[in-house]
């Protein structure tokens, strides 16, 4: 992919503005949006190319060369305690995040483009999802009749889940 530069003026966002997100199924129920501030690229990883680590936690796939690094590979949908993914699949729909320094593959059921709306539009979490996703959520917004699954990339990679120590 060729990268594409977009010039983005300093000022803060004010709400009215919107935001833009990338679309994608945890699984067959769960819709999710991630911010595009910290979303790098959406890419087809063939099964092959993540190298899988002895003793790590079960929602780790693994280790992958991506641009040059080697990132973490995470099934995000394991991760926060959903159905996992088919792993009779041959390639992964993989999503690089970028938090500050730290870059990390989120494996997703399927990517389903982009989507944007205002700040203001994301609710509370609280009694519309399972409790043990709140910690990794901005919120939820509804569009057109279907709930979104806000997630927040930072929670997700600050994860106790993803510290071995």
């Amino acid at each position: 992919m060729t990268p594409t530069n977009i010039t983005l003026s300093p000022k803060p966002t004010k709400n009215n503005l919107t935001d833009g997100y990338l679309k994608f199924q945890l699984n067959q129920q769960t819709t999710a949006v991630l911010s595009m501030r910290h979303t790098q690229e959406a890419i087809i990883v063939p099964v092959e190319s993540i190298t899988s680590m002895p003793n790590m936690p079960p929602c780790i796939l693994g280790l992958m060369n991506w641009r040059s690094r080697i990132i973490w590979v995470v099934d995000l949908p394991r991760m926060l305690n959903l159905e996992s993914l088919d792993y009779r699949l041959r390639q992964y729909n993989a999503i690089a995040i970028r938090v500050e320094s730290l870059v990390l593959g989120l494996v997703v059921q399927e990517i389903k483009g982009t989507t944007k709306f205002v700040a203001d539009a994301i609710h509370s979490p609280i009694g519309q999802v399972a409790s043990s996703l709140v910690p990794y959520l901005c919120g939820c917004v509804v569009q057109q009749e279907e709930i979104l699954l806000v997630l927040d990339a930072q929670a997700i990679v600050q994860s106790a889940i993803l510290r071995s120590e």
